[in-house]
């Protein structure tokens, strides 16, 4: 049992946890609304007769609204109880969703995606900080992968059925059907999280520029650099993942959707491993799953010709990147466990803005020089992000060592 601020008895076996399995619905939702794009680039680029790179753009430009919200949001809800700030996003995911299944251009389509970061700011800024007030504190990384299991299951469901439908019903079609989900998504939170008033904690105190102020903290400083490259490199090669299957491998729609759901799959595997490895690896995680990665996209220009291939390289990709985030969020956790809103703001924030940059420049390179250099950005950054992993692993170690 725990008591939060509102002095409401939580049961930590049965009432949080449904709360914690409603967020990573909305989780889930928010995800594959984030990245439907990605399954569906090239049919909404001929629709809106506009370049594959150009409909990359609406990754970013959802990215763009995540950073400002996750940064301005403590500052905006001020006292408001923070269960009605994660039902208010939720339902505007199922608007945005439907601004984008019958957008005309592709203004309104970036209309809609701008909303849709907004909700993804919103509520991944309060995530981390929403589970450490409802579950115990042994609980956390538990929790933790059960909301980036959201994740990793949007990634099953959205980028193969995404594919799929988009084949039978139109990609307006298979946008629209996010709608839905976000009503059971709200649903579903209304009867399960708690009442999240304000805090009384310096955390609720703090102002803008205090986020930034996290930052003169070396550890966070450091961990926050590795977060930004990681993603940065990870979006850079996901958001052109298919037109490099279409081109490269020459799958059609149907194995498409086979390639897609295997990474999903094992990124669904990949998510609840690596909680049970975080309790005693956490440093070695976060530096050896970008390492990797960096080695699989070399790999997929080398043997992207072959089917066989790429169907396990891509499983690879899928283990590991949707495992990350559940590393990076309980070192936050760790890290910050009184300022965990604030923490929370400026992560999302650090990888939306690496998202958004990621899938830019991915975007320039894929138009101008081909996917090669796009694929190759994704390697060099995601290494970089392995060599400042490193550096933050050995600044903790030599932190604890001092103290010991």
């Amino acid at each position: 049992m725990k008591e939060n601020s509102n002095n409401q008895i939580i049961n930590d076996n049965k009432s949080a946890w449904g709360a914690i399995w409603a967020m990573s619905l909305c989780a889930m939702v928010l995800v594959a609304s984030e990245f439907m794009p990605v399954s569906l680039l090239t049919p909404i680029a001929t629709d809106l007769q506009i370049t594959e790179g150009t409909a990359g753009q609406s990754i970013s430009i959802s990215g763009v609204f995540a950073l400002i919200t996750s940064l301005f949001l403590t500052q905006i809800i001020g006292n408001k109880d923070r269960r009605h700030v994660l039902l208010f996003f939720t339902a505007l995911t199922g608007i945005s969703g439907v601004l984008v299944a019958f957008a005309p251009d592709s203004t309104m389509l970036m209309i809609g995606r701008a909303l849709l970061g907004m909700c993804i700011g919103g509520f991944w800024s309060m995530s981390a900080a929403t589970v450490m007030r409802i579950v115990s504190a042994s609980s956390v990384p538990k929790a933790l992968a059960i909301l980036n299991g959201g994740t990793a299951l949007s990634t099953t469901v959205a980028a193969p059925m995404g594919s799929f439908l988009g084949g039978i019903i139109g990609w307006r079609g298979a946008f629209f059907m996010i709608v839905p989900l976000a009503f059971i998504a709200f649903i579903w939170q209304y009867k399960s999280i708690p009442k999240l008033p304000k805090e009384n904690s310096n955390e609720q105190k703090e102002k803008f520029g205090s986020v930034f102020g996290l930052l003169k903290n070396w550890k966070v400083a450091l961990g926050m650099i590795s977060v930004m490259l990681f993603f940065m490199g990870q979006s850079a090669l996901f958001t052109y993942l298919r037109p490099f299957l279409e081109m490269v491998t020459k799958v059609n729609v149907e194995i498409l959707s086979l390639v897609l759901l295997s990474m999903g799959i094992f990124g669904l595997i990949g998510t609840f491993i690596i909680e049970i490895m975080l309790k005693k690896r956490l440093y070695s995680l976060i530096i050896i799953i970008p390492f990797l990665m960096a080695i699989t996209a070399v790999l997929m220009l080398s043997f992207g010709t072959s089917l066989a291939a790429i169907f396990v390289l891509i499983s690879i990709w899928g283990f590991l990147t949707t495992s990350a985030p559940v590393a990076w969020w309980t070192w936050l956790s760790r890290t910050l466990p009184t300022r965990a809103e604030a923490g929370g703001g400026l992560m999302v924030a650090i990888i939306q803005l690496a998202i958004t940059l990621g899938a830019a420049f991915g975007g320039v390179f894929f138009d101008t020089a081909g996917y090669q250099s796009t694929f190759m950005f994704s390697a060099l950054i995601l290494g970089i992000a392995t060599i400042m992993a490193c550096i933050t692993g050995f600044h903790v170690y030599r932190i604890n060592k001092n103290k010991n």
